[in-house]
């Protein structure tokens, strides 16, 4: 929906929350029309239950307001000594309809003296769990998000198994799409395989995909740099981890799968590879001291003199893997899938090692984007990265580069007739983009999946910036059994000069200082007591 359709929509919840409401305001002193000011309905009636008017924001948080809504409703009733299970279960199944049924039909007795401490050890217990899942959703979705490196795109920058924090406020935080949702879970809920929210998967003209709200992104600090990495909404994601892995699902932007590379191309840039080297605005693009990129490369070797890479590959961590030439160990060839230029230039020092080469991709391959040059992962483009607010020509030959973009990204409708181009009904020879793309890439040049793959990122798939790594799992993808902790990465920062620090030993002793000064504060404070 649109703001004006969401505005509409919201003064009808205001109109439905009033016909059920009007004589709990009677009842409590208060005039009925209140009932029916929008907004100003909310404050009295948080006034009524005897919490503060600062929960009024909470009511326009997307996710947290499923939460805060039915602890209101319930809180009304209490308010008025309808406090039994029964009472409770019915207002929050019924969606809180029931509260038209107690307005008309049940004597309403005003309980003004009424405590807000839960009477039970199972009502703290439950408040104390509810404040818990508000703070963490919205810390979670406005600020810090906790995010695991799942793949090798970014070895050796980032690791399989590192543990991250992401910022949400750089960037700025997005306010959620998916209107109605499970805190704190992604697409899927944990242990059930279900999805988390609230969308039709298969037909897009569904009412559920009404719920969704327009994008809106609370202003950062910082845009998104060339050479920055981030973390964004997969745009190519039709993959459902709820349902077998059949055919094509839709899936809302912010529920998208979330994938993290590195910004190569930012809006307004032209950017090119040439025999693997990025470059961007026609120069090289030169890497941050932290970024290691990877390559894959052949080995020629001695038989004689050379019989085995794994120690050499094991003490240099290439994790990657590799392969012999035709499946055939007696082959004088070995592939290594993904290595750095220190890693392979200490190779070729090796005895018995005849000749290192990195590959470089010479055919063309029509599964990169836009699928219609003769272009492959290490020879690519020139491509232009769109920008907000900037006009390109259109025509048959430009249209493959933007047609997601005007379909999907920014929701016109494209139809060709007899050679001619026709954006919403009307022939174009030119477009105007609506918002800023990026192109994202791994530095495991030859083992990631990436923009060369599905093209340009919108601005409204970024989710934020990784800043720290708070824990580091060596063989994470490889079970529990052959976990260990790499404590050399634990609490050092992403981005940054030089090389990684780890800070985890200042954490230690902050930790330390902090209890050895809670138990010498406590034993003060006791001495303090007995002398009084």
């Amino acid at each position: 929906m649109t703001f004006t359709q969401w505005f509409v929509f919201i003064l009808i919840i205001q109109v439905i929350h009033a016909a059920g409401t009007w004589k709990f305001y009677v009842a409590a002193g208060r005039k009925a029309w209140e009932a029916f000011v929008p907004l100003y309905n909310a404050v009295v009636l948080l006034k009524i239950v005897k919490r503060p008017s600062w929960w009024l924001l909470l009511f326009f948080i997307p996710i947290i307001n499923l939460i805060v809504i039915p602890v209101v409703w319930v809180e009304t009733l209490r308010s008025f000594g309808k406090k039994s299970t029964g009472d409770t279960a019915l207002v929050v199944f019924t969606l809180g309809l029931y509260l038209y049924y107690v307005n008309y039909t049940q004597p309403l007795t005003y309980e003004a003296e009424r405590s807000t401490h839960p009477a039970t050890k199972t009502g703290e217990t439950v408040s104390s769990i509810l404040f818990a899942i508000v703070v963490a959703t919205f810390v979670h979705t406005y600020f810090i998000q906790p995010f695991t490196i799942p793949t090798s795109s970014l070895e050796k920058s980032l690791l399989v198994g590192d543990f991250l924090f992401v910022s949400k406020f750089h960037y700025g935080a997005r306010v959620p799409n998916t209107t109605v949702a499970a805190p704190m879970v992604h697409d899927t809920i944990p242990l059930l395989r279900k999805k988390s929210y609230l969308y039709d998967d298969e037909n897009p003209n569904s009412w559920k995909q009404k719920l969704q709200f327009p994008y809106l992104r609370i202003p950062g600090f910082e845009t998104v740099k060339n050479n920055d990495i981030v973390v964004f909404n997969w745009p190519a994601d039709t993959v459902a981890q709820f349902f077998v892995k059949d055919r094509k699902y839709i899936k809302p932007v912010d529920k998208k799968s979330n994938y993290v590379k590195r910004c190569l191309g930012i809006p307004g840039d032209s950017l090119q590879i040439k025999e693997g080297i990025v470059y961007v605005n026609g120069k090289p693009l030169v890497l941050p001291e932290r970024a290691k990129p990877q390559y894959s490369y052949t080995v020629t070797y001695d038989h004689k003199q050379f019989s085995d890479i794994t120690p050499f590959l094991e003490e240099n961590d290439v994790t990657d893997g590799g392969g012999v030439a035709n499946g055939r160990w007696e082959s004088d060839t070995l592939f290594i899938n993904a290595m750095t230029d220190d890693v392979a230039k200490k190779l070729r020092t090796v005895t018995g090692i005849k000749k290192v080469e990195r590959i470089i991709f010479k055919e063309a391959s029509l599964s990169v984007f836009p699928y219609t040059k003769p272009w492959n992962i290490d020879n690519y483009g020139p491509i232009y990265i769109p920008k907000a607010g900037a006009t390109v020509a259109l025509d048959l030959k430009s249209l493959p580069f933007y047609k997601k973009i005007i379909q999907e990204y920014e929701k016109n409708t494209l139809e060709i007739r007899n050679g001619e181009i026709f954006i919403n009904g009307k022939p174009s020879t030119s477009y105007t983009f609506k918002q800023n793309y990026y192109w994202m890439m791994g530095d495991n040049r030859h083992r990631s999946e990436d923009s060369r793959f599905w093209g340009y990122v919108p601005e409204d798939h970024i989710v934020g910036k990784p800043i720290f790594i708070w824990m580091s799992v060596k063989n994470f993808d490889k079970g529990f059994k052959n976990w260990s902790i790499r404590w050399d990465r634990m609490f050092t920062t992403v981005s940054g000069e030089g090389q990684p620090q780890s800070y985890f030993k200042y954490f230690l002793v902050a930790l330390a200082l902090y209890f050895v000064g809670e138990y010498f504060w406590k034993k003060r404070k006791a001495k303090q007591s007995e002398e009084q």
